[in-house]
């Protein structure tokens, strides 16, 4: 999409600092090797070149297009492009559906006239792209006024022309190189999907990077994803806007929890995409993931001639729960013997004294690695490896230990010139000044490792209709819903009078819970509608009449169905899984420990529906709270296989019935330590 041989600019300008003027500016300086066409029917020539005055005269069909007119002349020149046949119109031309009713009306008229010749459209309202590696600038960024880009293999696909401009001059500085970056405007055709697929396949396009404000087509996004993952390519967003507005009108917890960031997020951790969430996080990011090196089970040494900077970096990879495993005890004897005053377990602190004995640096180095401990090394050498005494005896002996061991993450954290940091770098280091921000950067790459060996979660599934569905739900009818879905229900029966309610108690034996069951009243406890520990027919009678005598004084208009008796569990662990219908992703679960877990601590994962028991028990697991089901102080562990039997289920049920669906709830199910099994104790379903 992005290559062509012939570009014409329809709006063309002698200025070189105009709209219409920078692009040609440009693409001369950068030796652009196609063919250039100004359109501009008041000039003879246009810096330099001839000019045509109208698309008409051109002595062949432009592949590519830069529109650079008032926006009431852009329909008109894509029809007289779409008549010579151009296949791709850069439209930098503002005043779309960005200004308002009367613009959006001319972008679909646009995009129709378009459609219609089989032009793919950028734009409008968008700053264009650039790849440098043809010297192609459709573009109209004053940034080449101070840097061209460096050759590289990280590319951008972002919604913000300015934006993005920004990370490439900020990259720029860094030395790292972005040769191709696409800005997308309003979005009216090309969005930054269909950039990211062709990034994927451009063969010397290793990195990708993207910033958005919104997504046009979850689909199309999903497609690139999955496509960067299949082709190993790692991709770094930056996203804006967190909206609460869906939050604001929740009916459950799951709704809450479950937002539009969060949602987002648990979609890039099914793939190989990593968010950041700062420019310098971003380019980190981008930059380590050009050395192709993405550990699976990532566990990092640390060797340092500061002791202080090692605290610190330990502090940052516990934050990050990124493994530091202490080094093997014969590996420890071993260093100790060579510097006897050295810590030596990781953090690994050679001391000052590497400086004097540089050859310290690969014994140290390939002491620790030998032990397969470690899939990533953090050296820290602060400013005495950037200086030019040091750097002649510290370098050669560093890289020893790269060569011998090239599969893995060799990261220096020093203060150095650009020459010399390039010289560590050609020798296969990363470089951070900031040891810190090389920590977060190795992370991430651990992540990526993880998401690349990782299978595609989703399961196949047919979407159905589900009569029971044509009406909200009470209590009762969500539960058999949910049980014929396959989820095990708690035993309990609905009572229309005292007696029947005696009875049931009877059956399942003291205690019981009774509730008010109503498909009007979501949030029973709130009105005082939910009654544990019921100990005799006594009780359950006073109970009865009492739930009736709080739902007509709380919740008067609400339809009264019944109260719900049924058999108390003691002693369980209160886990909560549900669905959310999101409007932009479909159907994502959730699943948490109930309590102040999920309602304060916000301790759940979620993922897009339906997965597997084996991708649902490995969510439970990652919860940050996992212990507590896995079992603590003695305790035995709940059945965990039973939670992701029941979890994977709703998930499958969600996705087959998400035409009808808005959310479901289970809240809680209980899973009793050292018992099999666990139980539906609530359910909500909102149609």
């Amino acid at each position: 999409m992005w290559e062509a041989d012939s570009i014409a600019i329809i709006g063309a300008s002698n200025d070189p600092l105009r709209i219409g003027g920078r692009p040609i500016s440009y693409m001369l300086q950068r030796n652009y090797a196609g063919r250039i066409y100004p359109v501009n029917p008041k000039q003879e020539t246009v810096q330099g070149l001839k000019a045509y005055p109208d698309v008409d005269s051109l002595p062949e069909t432009p592949e590519i297009a830069i529109i650079a007119v008032s926006s009431r002349m852009v329909i008109k020149a894509v029809e007289d492009l779409g008549k010579r046949g151009t296949r791709l119109a850069v439209i930098l031309s503002a005043g779309f559906s960005e200004v308002g009713e009367e613009g959006r009306l001319m972008q679909e008229e646009l995009i129709a006239t378009a459609k219609k010749h089989g032009i793919r459209v950028l734009g409008p309202n968008t700053l264009g792209f650039y790849d440098d590696r043809q010297g192609l600038f459709s573009t109209f960024s004053s940034a080449f006024e101070l840097y061209w880009p460096l050759p590289g293999s990280i590319a951008i696909a972002s919604q913000s022309g300015a934006f993005a401009l920004h990370i490439f001059c900020s990259a720029r500085n860094r030395g790292i190189g972005i040769p191709l970056c696409v800005t997308t405007g309003n979005e009216a055709d090309i969005n930054v999907a269909d950039a990211m697929i062709d990034m994927v396949l451009d063969p010397q396009i290793q990195v990708i990077g993207v910033y958005l404000e919104g997504l046009s087509n979850a689909d199309k996004f999903i497609e690139a994803l999955r496509l960067a993952k299949q082709h190993r390519k790692p991709v770094v967003v930056m996203k804006a806007g967190r909206s609460e507005i869906g939050q604001m009108a929740a009916q459950s917890h799951t709704a809450s929890i479950a937002g539009d960031d969060a949602v987002f997020n648990a979609v890039l951790e099914e793939y190989a995409a990593v968010r950041a969430y700062s420019p310098d996080e971003f380019l980190d990011i981008a930059y380590m993931a050009t050395k192709k090196i993405y550990p699976e089970n990532n566990a990092m040494g640390v060797i340092t001639v500061s002791g202080g900077a090692g605290i610190l970096i330990s502090d940052a990879a516990e934050d990050l729960n990124l493994p530091m495993p202490e080094l093997e005890e014969s590996a420890q004897a071993s260093l100790k013997e060579a510097l006897s005053f050295a810590a030596v377990k990781n953090p690994v602190d050679c001391t000052a004294q590497v400086i004097n004995q540089p050859e310290l640096a690969d014994q140290f180095l390939s002491t620790m690695l030998d032990t397969q401990q470690y899939s990533s090394i953090l050296a820290f050498f602060a400013h005495a490896a950037g200086t030019a005494s040091i750097e002649a005896k510290l370098r050669p002996e560093l890289k020893k230990a790269v060569d011998k061991h090239p599969d893995h993450l060799f990261v220096l954290s020093i203060i150095a010139e650009k020459d010399t940091i390039a010289r560590y770098e050609a020798d296969g280091f990363a470089v951070f000044e900031d040891p810190i921000r090389a920590t977060k950067a190795i992370h991430h790459m651990g992540v990526l490792g993880t998401a690349f060996a990782r299978p595609d979660a989703l399961i196949p599934f047919e979407k159905k209709t589900v009569a029971a569905l044509a009406s909200t739900p009470d209590e009762a009818q969500a539960k058999l819903i949910l049980e014929e879905a396959g989820l095990q229900v708690i035993p309990e029966g609905i009572a229309h009078d005292a007696a029947e309610a005696a009875h049931l108690a009877d059956k399942f034996g003291f205690p019981v819970v009774m509730k008010i069951l109503s498909p009007d009243i979501k949030h029973k406890s709130e009105i005082g509608g939910v009654i544990l520990n019921v100990s005799s027919i006594a009780e359950v009678h006073e109970s009865y009449a009492l739930l009736l005598q709080r739902a007509a004084e709380k919740a008067p208009s609400a339809n009264i169905t019944g109260v719900l008796v049924a058999k108390q569990v003691n002693n369980a662990v209160e886990c909560i899984m549900g669905v959310k219908n999101d409007p932009v992703f479909g159907p994502v679960a959730m699943f948490g420990l109930g309590g102040i877990h999920v309602e304060v601590l916000k301790d759940v994962v979620l993922h897009r529906c339906p997965f597997s028991p084996e991708t649902a028990r490995n969510l439970i697991l990652s919860i940050r709270s996992a212990a507590i089901l896995q079992g603590v102080r003695g305790k035995p562990a709940v059945d965990i296989d039973g939670l992701a039997g029941q979890l994977s289920r709703l998930s499958v049920f969600a996705a087959q019935a998400q035409d009808q669906i808005k959310s479901v709830e289970v809240n809680p199910i209980l899973a009793v330590p050292g018992e099999k099994g666990c139980y539906v104790a609530d359910a909500l379903i909102e149609v």
